[in-house]
């Protein structure tokens, strides 16, 4: 949610500003980081290794026949080195892999509309307290946010005044953050001029230099930069909005010349406006709740409601759905059924017939006759249907 505020105290003043129209723009962290990303990469070095790195030496391979790899092979004798696999890059002393050169895509271009966007959205950003604490700044004992001091301070020319102007306002606990984060890099850095790290501190943009810059340079954390300069490496350190940013009056009023606003068009970039938001109310469910928006619509249905569409059941398994699709399918499985119970009706009745009285009363005589028991005995007693113990106590 961007700035909202209509106007902003002047710190050590009496005086309020209004607050620039480009305060209001959107807040687009992905267009931020995107544009970041691209301009990011103009800064850097073309690097690359020595084009003759691995093939300083007359190799050559032994070829088939010798019981070892065709890779090129070191030549003469006497030394560890003679023999050794050249060139390739799993050789040791080899080339590298794809060897870097320096007519690599080092640089992006970056469209034009697209890094003021991201800038605008920056500077909105700058103007929100709670993103300001998410990255890490510490505003806490600041009284606004923006942030503005009287156009007394850009002549300030000693440090210990400014040191003492950034206290009056609640900026310097910001900078003691810095000063407690600064530690040794990690790596080889630490041998090409870059050998502490730290964190960023507050960004004091101003619209004159009479001595501002040279009071507040050696402080640690404290990056200045002119309203007619401002950048999104600046404003966005890493891709990240919220940068904690202190502005002189003479700047803050300047923003709307610089960027424009909704009725009149920037001075310094042609034809450019602050971008506004799609939605005036970006809180939807406000929106739909409101009195205009629930006197048009119409009004909730009663009675029974379905919550869902009525669920599709398989015919050839449900037989109430195929009794709806096919209403003779009951007769047919009533018919079904019936005949498949005369169908086995019929052949117990054929089984039993099959034996002869002779047979029968063999069987049973078998069944009488023998008490089989034991663990060989069991699937025949399951066979027979039971034990003759059984049956003689069932009957």
């Amino acid at each position: 949610m961007p700035a909202a505020l209509p106007t902003v105290a002047v710190q050590g003043s009496a005086d309020t500003v209004q607050l620039p129209e480009v305060f209001l723009s959107p807040i687009r962290p992905d267009i931020v980081n995107a544009v970041h990303t691209g301009l990011n990469k103009n800064n850097r070095q073309a690097y690359a290794v020595n084009k003759r790195a691995g093939h300083q030496t007359a190799a050559e391979s032994w070829g088939t026949g010798r019981a070892v790899s065709r890779i090129p092979r070191v030549p003469g004798g006497g030394t560890h080195r003679a023999g050794q696999g050249a060139f390739g890059n799993m050789c040791r002393g080899g080339r590298m892999f794809a060897p870097t050169k320096t007519w690599r895509r080092w640089h992006r271009r970056v469209n034009l509309k697209q890094k003021r966007y991201a800038v605008c959205s920056a500077l909105a950003a700058s103007a929100v307290p709670s993103l300001l604490m998410a990255r890490g700044h510490h505003v806490e004992s600041v009284p606004e946010v923006p942030l503005v001091l009287d156009d007394s301070s850009e002549a300030i020319t000693k440090t210990a005044k400014a040191v003492k102007l950034l206290q009056e306002v609640g900026a310097y606990a910001d900078v003691e953050k810095v000063k407690a984060s600064r530690n040794l890099r990690s790596g080889k850095g630490k041998m090409r001029n870059r050998r502490y790290v730290q964190r960023k501190g507050p960004l004091v943009v101003y619209a004159n230099d009479s001595g501002i810059t040279k009071a507040m340079r050696n402080i640690p954390g404290v990056e200045l930069c002119s309203v007619d300069r401002l950048g999104l490496l600046t404003l966005a350190p890493g891709g990240h909005v919220g940068r904690f940013i202190i502005w002189t009056k003479s700047a803050f009023e300047k923003l709307d010349s610089i960027y424009g606003t909704s009725a009149v068009k920037s001075s310094a970039k042609k034809g450019w406006k602050p971008p506004a938001n799609i939605m005036a109310m970006p809180d939807l469910s406000r929106v739909i709740n409101s009195d205009e928006i629930q006197s048009a619509i119409n009004a909730p249905k009663e009675g029974k409601t379905r919550a869902h569409a009525p669920l599709k059941r398989n015919p050839l398994k449900n037989k109430s759905a195929m009794e709806r699709l096919n209403p003779y399918a009951k007769v047919a499985a009533e018919m079904r059924a019936k005949a498949e119970a005369a169908s086995s009706a019929a052949k117990a009745k054929k089984t039993a017939g099959a034996r002869s009285k002779v047979g029968q009363a063999f069987y049973e005589g078998m069944k009488k006759e023998s008490n089989y028991e034991g663990e060989l005995f069991d699937g025949f007693a399951t066979w027979l249907k039971g034990k003759p113990s059984e049956e003689e106590e069932e009957a």
